[in-house]
């Protein structure tokens, strides 16, 4: 039986897709994980509710809050994700030949198995690459464990949003700790979400990052599944790793060293419309940020 899908990014808005038809739908100790099929963007996935990734259109996301900080990064080796479960960013970070790791810090292990058998697609076989480690479990639990010379050059936020299990590690302690995991010039990337429904909360996680972090730039995309223009943010303590400042020539280079060429949505000309915010959108983010900002 089909029914209309609908999200409702905030209380007096509404969209979805109608003609959808549920094929699993699993209640974990932590979520309600829902798979759909879709008419217009394919198999996606819930949880509690909200859209996370489609077969459609996930490349638009996994790509930008993936590749922008890579690139920037002159020679990433190691790489964390918090969540991630789906295996979108790892497949994305596989793209780079220089990675040796990739540990995908998922909460919730019916995410990992849900999306491995209806949403193949998505992880493209990145679990089963030795260089990718899944550890089931708390992502704050694994950073304050994990072995501090182990350093990552990327952390990937792949999380759900901060009203949620993920709430704690979208904080200024959370962000003290990761550092201790990070490599002197590593990037942190991670999603805002949007300026028209959630401007409040965009701006509350920029000023968080600004306290924390002595770079932080913001990109945006329009996301078909999330029904809006996206915001993501790249942070990093070290002046070098400034993402709006890459030079094109260095971009391209980089790109052409690791042999990136099929990319769906990012590249060398991308690179700087997503770091170019409108008027529109930082007018209606203003009257939340602080005057520093």
């Amino acid at each position: 039986m089909s029914v209309d899908l609908l999200f409702h990014p905030s209380p007096d808005a509404v969209y979805g897709f109608p003609g959808a038809r549920r094929l699993a739908s699993v209640q974990s100790p932590w979520q309600r994980i829902e798979v759909w099929e879709t008419m217009q963007l394919g198999r996606l996935f819930t949880l509690d509710g909200r859209p996370m990734t489609a077969t459609g259109d996930e490349f638009i996301y996994h790509e930008c809050m993936v590749h922008p900080a890579a690139l920037t990064h002159p020679a990433p080796r190691a790489a964390l994700v918090l969540g991630g479960g789906d295996g979108g960013a790892a497949r994305q970070l596989l793209a780079h030949r220089g990675i040796a790791r990739i540990v995908v810090a998922e909460l919730d292990a019916e995410v990992v198995r849900l999306t491995r058998e209806y949403l193949p697609e998505v992880h493209g076989g990145a679990f089963d690459d030795p260089r990718v480690e899944v550890a089931i479990g708390d992502a704050a639990e694994y950073v304050a464990k994990a072995h501090v010379p182990d350093k990552f050059d990327l952390v990937v936020f792949d999380l759900t949003p901060p009203d949620s299990p993920a709430a704690s590690l979208y904080t200024a302690d959370f962000y003290t700790r990761l550092k201790q995991v990070m490599s002197p010039n590593a990037l942190v990337s991670l999603h805002l979400g949007s300026p028209y429904f959630h401007a409040e909360r965009v701006a509350r996680l920029l000023n968080d990052l600004r306290a924390s972090f002595r770079v932080v730039r913001t990109m945006n995309t329009y996301i078909p599944l999330y029904g809006s223009l996206w915001l993501m943010a790249l942070a990093s303590d070290s002046l070098a790793a400034d993402p709006a400042a890459l030079a094109p020539d260095t971009l391209a280079a980089r790109l052409a060293e690791r042999g990136i060429d099929s990319l769906q949505h990012y590249d060398a000309a991308q690179h700087a419309a997503l770091f170019s915010v409108s008027r529109a959108v930082h007018g209606k983010l203003s009257q939340f940020l602080k005057p520093s900002s």
